[in-house]
């Protein structure tokens, strides 16, 4: 027997993933949320979206995989999605780290050649 999803349900993650959908676009206009990261939320948004329709999906998916309990496979593709956004927030931190660092280097190099002009007078 088919695991069917009830309607009301279906129309409740239909609306919801639209409702996230839209908040992410007013964050955007906004200027909170800048395009690169707003493009990973709309991607998983539209995922959501997709297997809100496409009620077998998963299980259609996870058959494919192999995977026996389908919403485990949910779990393991969330916790992927995650490493990767923590190893890419990593990069992008390390990268800010150090042009924080250069632009002290810089600002310090022009205040002592301020103060020896400065002296210099």
């Amino acid at each position: 027997m088919e695991n069917v999803v009830p309607y009301k349900i279906q129309i409740i993650s239909i609306l919801g993933a639209l409702a996230f959908m839209f908040f992410i676009f007013r964050l955007i206009t906004k200027g909170k949320l800048r395009e690169e990261y707003a493009i990973v939320w709309i991607i998983c948004t539209l995922i959501l979206i997709v297997f809100s329709v496409w009620r077998s999906g998963l299980d259609v998916i996870a058959k494919l995989l192999g995977v026996y309990y389908a919403p485990a496979l949910v779990f393991l593709a969330a916790i992927f999605a995650i490493i990767i956004f923590l190893v890419h927030l990593s990069v992008v931190n390390s990268k800010q780290q150090r042009q924080i660092k250069d632009l002290t280097q810089d600002i310090a190099l022009l205040k002592d050649k301020l103060d020896s002009k400065k002296n210099d007078q």
